[in-house]
């Protein structure tokens, strides 16, 4: 069945059925492993590891789908307008690494913050399609928690603002299995 055959609404409550939770888990992954880097390793691998593992997300998350259930590629599921739309925040959140690369060539310390707010930015679209705060409210945080950040510890960048999103992800998930409990207890009681 293909989307055009299914109007807009059905595909919106059919998307917003999903659990939604594996590509968050792979940003908290990607960003717990720059983490671990700006502990461990000096800014010059840091860098390399927040490139690699935050342009890496959409991929990790293909991977974590299966685990999760909601499988991306599954080629057998009616395709669905909103999954396209969301693959297009995704790939908007990569192209935002065309205003990242230059603040960084001229202050590499700039890394954490743009490329932790302008692809936390995906998430406002996300509230819309779901029809619930979640992502207005983990780009707000995000956002103004990174800018906090940035300024009140300028020579631990690498390290306080990958933490901090980590730990926005861990409440986002949270959030995300909780509405989807909810969401089938409804249907159930329904």
């Amino acid at each position: 069945m293909q989307s055009i055959d299914r109007p807009l609404e059905v595909q919106k409550a059919e998307f917003k059925q999903g659990k939604l939770l594996a590509t968050p888990i792979a940003g908290m992954i990607a960003w717990f492993a720059t983490f671990i880097s700006g502990l461990l390793f000096n800014d010059q691998i840091t860098v390399w590891v927040l490139f690699i593992s935050t342009g890496s997300i959409v991929y990790l998350g293909m991977g974590i789908s299966k685990l999760t259930g909601e499988n991306f590629l599954d080629k057998t599921k009616p395709k669905n307008t909103f999954n396209t739309l969301f693959f297009y925040t995704a790939a908007q959140a990569i192209l935002v690494y065309s205003i990242a690369i230059p603040f960084f060539i001229e202050n590499y310390s700039s890394l954490p913050l743009t490329v932790g707010i302008l692809t936390g930015l995906m998430w406002l679209p996300m509230s819309w399609i779901i029809d619930h705060w979640v992502g207005i409210f983990h780009a707000l945080l995000r956002t103004i928690s990174i800018l906090v950040l940035w300024y009140l510890f300028p020579d631990e960048r690498f390290i306080v603002i990958p933490l901090n999103i980590v730990v926005i992800y861990v409440i986002t998930i949270a959030i995300l299995i909780r509405r989807y409990r909810n969401k089938n207890i409804d249907t159930v009681t329904t």
